[in-house]
């Protein structure tokens, strides 16, 4: 029998996952700038979770979520998204306890599950980095953490950005728009999707959200959620735009924007790329604040703003970008091997090389020394190491410089009881004498 991948999935090979290496090694460095720290949830967690916190009348919910029964008859579900269950470890963890600094400050890299249509850069396994800062109110939160977004995608020379941002208001603001819209919508209640309809009454929010062409025409002229903030959002909202424009981060208001997950209060962002290639003002990142959710969950109330962005789509912008990624790692030296009965030493001898920090391959196949010392060119080796049985009987190994061709003779007890001194020497006679 033939085996393939499961349509929506995809195998990352090495030259591949050197690109996702670099994006995250550059993220991760950014991150830690901003006094991010690491956090690793599961990848399946109870379905009521992401029921409750998601909400149950998102599209994740009702249609994308991979959910099962194991063994035990408990109902659970593959992560759709990374912030309910980072919530649940905040508070099932006690993270809110007064001996951790405020606020809190986490990330994850993780594989996330949909089932929707594959599409480029968006599979059904697909991979997000995602924050969540825990434990404030205060605007400067929000505009640090959409600064944090932005300062990611600008370290890889995006330079067709754009940020958009929203305010959903509180509880209170949003059950006044609610009564407002759904008034708004019921005369157009027959024109409406299918989903809109259903949406209607569980959660109208939603409708604005719809991707549907004639729902688009119908909430073009709806009433805007910004017109019924309460005094304590507006004021949010203004210090929010305040220092967005005090950090010099243009942007830009959608009143029509909302979040596909119900959790959301307040600010809510997007980042969108202008990039002609990749599609017309296409969300690359998207995130906002949701101050109930903690407590939803079962945790005290706790004030909490994060993000999500898809490393798939960040990768196929960069490609049509051109970007040109950091080179990896180098080789530090290719182990060529000349008869079957260098085969011990030369494995004790690439086993050394490693323990003494070097980054070491060596041949396994038995190769023409021509053939070996090509590869060692290919991956760009800063030294090969040859050893045949004329050099295993003097207990030597012969060592050459691939940028300059220059070659030493060393031996090998001398080699071995000594190396740092020893291979320093060597490395100063195989230099070239203006180095």
């Amino acid at each position: 029998m033939n085996y393939r991948k499961l349509k929506g999935t995809v195998d990352i090979l090495p030259e591949e996952s050197a690109k996702w290496q670099a994006i995250e090694n550059q993220a991760r460095n950014i991150l830690h700038n901003y006094q991010f720290k690491e956090i690793r949830s599961p990848l399946f967690e109870q379905f009521e979770l992401f029921a409750r916190g998601v909400g149950e009348t998102s599209d994740i919910v009702s249609k994308e979520m991979y959910d099962f029964k194991d063994k035990g008859d408990r109902h659970l579900a593959l992560r759709p998204e990374g912030t309910a269950g980072i919530v649940r470890a905040y508070v099932e963890n006690k993270l809110y306890a007064p001996e951790y600094h405020k606020p809190m400050k986490l990330y994850y890299i993780g594989s996330m599950f949909r089932y929707e249509r594959p599409q480029s850069g968006r599979q059904r396994q697909f991979n997000q980095l995602g924050v969540e800062v825990f434990g404030s109110k205060n605007p400067a939160v929000d505009v640090e953490t959409m600064a944090l977004a932005m300062d990611i995608f600008k370290s890889f020379n995006i330079k067709d950005l754009k940020l958009v941002i929203n305010s959903l208001g509180d509880a209170d603001s949003r059950l006044k728009y609610r009564e407002a819209l759904i008034n708004y919508l019921e005369p157009h209640f027959e024109n409406l999707s299918k989903d809109s309809k259903e949406r209607l009454y569980k959660n109208p929010l939603r409708v604005l959200d719809s991707k549907n062409e004639k729902d688009k025409a119908i909430v073009a002229d709806a009433p805007s959620i910004l017109d019924f903030l309460n005094q304590e959002s507006k004021e949010h909202f203004e210090a929010v735009k305040t220092m967005l424009e005090e950090l010099s981060i243009p942007y830009e208001i959608d009143k029509n924007m909302v979040r596909g997950l119900d959790y959301y209060n307040d600010t809510i962002f997007e980042v969108m790329t202008t990039h002609k290639k990749f599609g017309s003002n296409a969300t690359i990142c998207a995130g906002g604040r949701y101050d109930g959710l903690v407590e939803e969950v079962g945790g005290p109330s706790t004030k909490a703003f994060g993000f999500g962005f898809g490393l798939e789509r960040l990768i196929l912008l960069l490609d049509l970008m051109d970007y040109t990624y950091p080179s990896g790692p180098t080789l530090d030296a290719y182990v060529v091997t000349i008869g079957e009965k260098v085969n011990v030493a030369a494995t004790r001898l690439t086993q050394y090389l490693r323990q003494n920090n070097m980054s070491v391959e060596r041949e396994f196949l038995d190769r023409k020394p021509g053939k070996q010392f090509k590869t060692a060119d290919k991956w760009h080796a800063n030294y090969v190491f040859t050893m045949g049985e004329e050099e295993l009987a003097k207990n030597k190994v012969t060592i050459k410089n691939l940028k300059n061709g220059r070659q030493e003779n060393i031996d090998l007890t001398d080699f071995y009881a000594d190396f740092e001194r020893t291979f320093s020497e060597v490395k100063n006679k195989l230099k070239n004498k203006d180095e």
